[in-house]
């Protein structure tokens, strides 16, 4: 009984990292894009190194307002580099995002914000941590 405790327990946890970050490839966001009538948010980070990056994900991706209008107005695809061992990507996704970088990120800025069209060509971009407010910057994307 204990033994099977166990199992649902790291399963239940398993699911719950799942939900919680959901990884998209990018040709899936921008397939989702296109069928949902949504623009692209292509930001790039290191999640695990960049001050500015991890402000701009926990004061403008994660807040309620940006979410609310997420949900209904954009797709976002936040292109990782993280440098720790323990945060590192699968080889894929690492290889998606580095062949993302070669195409809109050449000077390799973090972070770098676009707003894309469902066909991937850049409408707005921002380079480094936003100068708006959260009001604003949700402005700019209309």
């Amino acid at each position: 009984m204990k033994k099977l405790s166990f199992i649902a327990l790291v399963l239940f946890s398993f699911m719950l990292q799942a939900q919680q970050s959901p990884t998209l490839h990018f040709s899936t966001v921008k397939e989702k894009a296109k069928t949902e009538n949504k623009k692209i948010l292509l930001y790039f980070s290191g999640s695990d190194w960049c001050a500015p990056c991890i402000k701009f994900r926990m004061n403008f991706i994660n807040s309620e307002q940006f979410k609310t209008y997420s949900a209904d107005k954009i797709v976002v695809y936040d292109a990782d580099f993280p440098r720790q061992k323990k945060n590192a990507l699968s080889k894929e996704l690492t290889a998606e995002n580095e062949a993302l970088a070669d195409q809109y990120n050449k000077k390799g800025l973090f972070p770098y914000i676009l707003l894309l069209n469902s066909d991937g060509k850049i409408i707005k971009e921002w380079n480094g941590y936003p100068k708006e407010t959260i009001e604003e910057f949700i402005k700019a994307l209309d």
